[in-house]
């Protein structure tokens, strides 16, 4: 199994923007984004939290699982902050460029200040048992 995982920090994104508080707003972007690169969504699942005391506004947390893995959202709108995680194997066809769009397209949508992102390739060991090695969890 080979795959891919992208992260993205986003900073300075707007408090009042619906995507940071309102779950149906983030999960008809989420799962029109996936469609548009297209990926195949399977389940979904979005959170609202209920605001802290003293805080005015809550974050959303929300899942498309993927029938190549995963695009995961975490909003907190007290800070201004959203981060997105794109997981997408390869093992019938590439899925990079698709990750990538997706990544584009969902970083675009909170217009962020500052952005941080990091890509990790990600593989399964040849032959654990010929290495003498054994994957750990």
């Amino acid at each position: 199994m080979q795959g891919l995982l992208l992260t993205a920090d986003l900073g300075g994104v707007d408090p009042a923007l619906p995507l940071m508080r309102d779950a149906e707003a983030l999960r008809t972007l989420c799962v029109a984004a996936v469609r548009e690169v297209g990926l195949g969504a399977v389940a979904e699942l979005f959170h609202r939290f209920t605001p802290a005391p003293g805080i005015e506004q809550s974050g959303v947390t929300g899942v498309v699982l993927l029938a190549e893995s995963h695009l995961a959202v975490h909003t907190w709108p007290e800070l201004g902050v959203v981060t997105l995680d794109v997981h997408v194997c390869n093992l019938g066809q590439d899925n990079a460029a698709k990750a990538d769009a997706l990544m584009a397209r969902m970083s675009a949508a909170f217009a962020p200040k500052d952005v941080a992102t990091r890509r990790l390739e990600r593989g399964l060991l040849q032959s654990s048992a010929t290495e003498g090695l054994s994957p750990s969890r």
